[in-house]
């Protein structure tokens, strides 16, 4: 990868975008955008774009190759991949794709000229380096206990990233197990065992090395008295964002355990894909005061993320 000056390709006006409902809080045009900057990518745009699932195949067929890519949270995670002619592996076990490449497909009529350039989508997973990536920052190392909260797209993330860090049998706490389906599919295929429990089952919590929170911040909430008691002493990752602290990020802070909050997972998930839609060093500093500055900036609201 290079950084630094605008050459010929700096020069060609690409577009890329993050998608989803609700999309409008979402950091990601600040953390994007302060790397275009800093890169010297000056005719590159990002915007948010609020689509659903109903809205996304009429959407997707409205791009061509001005577009360099697309980041995705909920609820298109899962949906796009029907969309896709090529997903790689990773987001292929994970059954989640958070970031999407726009290339240059090959003409109609094999490449002779017969036809205007097509394009294609590949699909990819940013998430679970995110994950990893914030709770290393978080002063986490092998794990080797393990609690989950949550059982939709972010938390198959969640499960491949305690893989990685050598945890291959974590526990995972979802609201009802009829919704957990799809997350025992992705384990299955990342080749981890997962116990699964409920919400109102917190055993384990105090002694686990590493929880990930992928609830949102109201769904949380309930937790914070059983937490309290517990008292933990592992690194919590909780991926909401806003408003930070959450009140399970300062309970379980105040219990005595360590606490790294969603900013750091999107800043990171987010250097993994300028470098895949760009092809430069991503600025790492530059998109980190970027998202800091425009958390500042925020008051009220209700708890976001981008899972």
């Amino acid at each position: 990868m290079t950084s630094g000056g605008e050459g010929d390709s700096a020069a060609r006006p690409r577009r890329a975008a993050v998608l989803g409902k609700p999309v409008g809080h979402s950091l990601s045009p600040a953390l994007h955008r302060a790397a275009y900057a800093a890169l010297g990518l000056h005719s590159w745009h990002y915007q948010a774009i609020e689509v659903d699932e109903a809205g996304l195949a009429g959407w997707l067929a409205g791009l061509d190759a001005e577009w360099a890519g697309l980041s995705l949270t909920m609820p298109l995670k899962r949906s796009i991949l029907p969309h896709l002619a090529a997903v790689t592996p990773l987001a292929a076990a994970v059954g989640a794709v958070n970031t999407v490449l726009v290339r240059a497909g090959e003409p109609p009529g094999g490449g002779d000229g017969g036809g205007a350039a097509t394009i294609r989508l590949e699909g990819d997973n940013t998430d679970v380096h995110g994950i990893l990536a914030a709770l290393r920052e978080g002063g986490a190392g092998p794990v080797g206990r393990a609690h989950v909260l949550g059982a939709g797209a972010t938390a198959c993330s969640a499960v491949a990233a305690l893989r990685e860090l050598g945890c291959t049998e974590p526990v995972v706490h979802a609201r009802s197990a009829a919704r957990a389906g799809e997350l025992l599919a992705a384990a299955d295929r990342l080749g981890v065992r997962v116990r699964l429990a409920g919400l109102d089952d917190l055993s384990g919590l105090g002694a686990a090395d590493v929880v990930i929170s992928t609830l949102p911040a109201e769904a949380a909430d309930p937790l914070v008295g059983p937490i309290l008691a517990l008292p933990p002493a592992g690194v919590l990752l909780d991926v909401v964002y806003h408003p930070w602290p959450t009140r399970l990020g300062r309970a379980w802070q105040d219990a005595g355990g360590g606490v790294v909050g969603g900013l750091v997972l999107l800043l990171h998930q987010a250097v993994a894909q300028v470098a895949l839609m760009t092809g430069r060093t991503p600025p790492v500093d530059a998109m980190r005061a970027a998202g800091e500055a425009a958390l500042a900036g925020r008051t009220g609201g209700s708890g976001s993320r981008d899972g």
